[in-house]
């Protein structure tokens, strides 16, 4: 186990310093001239020039790319260009908003769809499940923006069960006041796709020799799906939990707009459109470097699941 965590370990940096390259030259190829986007429309070449010296680009592109690479080791991304403020405070104030929504929506996305899929799978054929596979295709076909627009004029202008916008510096306050609509919202909307995808597991599994050996041994139904069906589907399941790890860093735009939430995804919104690109690449780095955590994470669960599976 140790050896092979330290090989996957190995084989990230490879791939990191992919991303890290590919970034850097982008957005020095395509992007604006950083000088020209702080100067402003107004400032002089001299103003500029000046700019340009402070920011280091007028020293040659691999002393940038020693620059750029350095920060990453030290967590060291300098200042915004919009807010002057350190990317580090930004990352370390503006996580946290992002986690208190998002991890509520990614653990009652699969718990809650778990259960369902199986159901409908068991009772796959039947009028519950071509009901569900029914509503499930018909909320897919909504986009989420419609969501939000009617969630928030039923649960908070109508009802007044929730409030629309806010945000607090009191965790509990925000999880039990101004969370829980957009995680309502976000899981109505996930459940859909989850709900489909685990079915597809659920039958696959259904359909092998060891269930039907299991009945055939006098085993309950429900400790055929729960101890030998739900088992051997977890492993696709912690694979899609998995891709969906690094969303939790970035969270849900319009979930952040929407409902004023201060977060990552809000904070990367309006880096886009000041052309901040400090935030910009900061999050992208960090984005990386979590899928490959968030994939070794999953490989290293595999083991959990199932004691055959050999990590090599």
């Amino acid at each position: 186990m140790f050896a092979y965590l330290l090989r996957r370990l190995w084989q990230m940096i490879p791939t990191l310093l992919g991303v890290v390259l590919l970034v850097f030259f982008l957005f020095r190829k395509f992007g604006m001239d950083p000088a020209q986007t702080l100067a402003g429309l107004d400032a002089t070449p001299r103003q500029i020039a000046e700019i340009r010296q402070q920011l280091g680009l007028g020293e040659p592109w691999w002393v940038q790319l020693w620059l750029f690479v350095k920060g990453i080791v030290t967590f060291d991304w300098g200042r915004s260009w919009a807010t002057n403020e350190t990317i580090a405070h930004l990352m370390a104030t503006r996580l946290p908003a992002t986690l208190t929504v998002t991890i509520p929506i990614l653990v009652l996305d699969t718990l809650i769809a778990i259960p369902i899929a199986l159901g409908v799978a068991y009772a796959r054929g039947s009028l519950t499940d071509r009901a569900i596979m029914v509503g499930t295709t018909v909320a897919l076909s909504i986009s989420f923006l419609v969501y939000v627009i009617v969630g928030q004029y039923v649960f908070g202008f109508q009802l007044g069960w929730f409030p629309v916008q806010g945000w607090s510096d009191s965790t509990w306050t925000n999880l039990g006041v101004y969370a829980p609509l957009p995680v309502l919202l976000a899981v109505l909307v996930g459940l859909s796709p989850q709900t489909r995808l685990y079915r597809s597991y659920f039958l696959d599994e259904l359909g092998h020799d060891y269930v039907r050996t299991a009945r055939a041994k006098g085993l309950t139904e429900p400790a055929v799906l729960f101890r030998h069906v739900l088992r051997n589907a977890l492993i696709p399941i912690l694979t899609n939990v998995g891709l969906a790890l690094p969303g939790v860093l970035i969270g849900s735009f319009l979930i952040e707009v929407y409902f004023s939430i201060p977060g990552i995804g809000r904070e990367v919104l309006l880096a886009v459109n000041r052309s901040d690109y400090p935030v910009i690449q900061a999050v992208t780095i960090y984005v990386a470097m979590l899928t490959m955590l968030a994939n070794l994470a999953v490989d290293l669960s595999y083991r959990a699941v199932d004691p055959r599976v050999v990590l090599r």
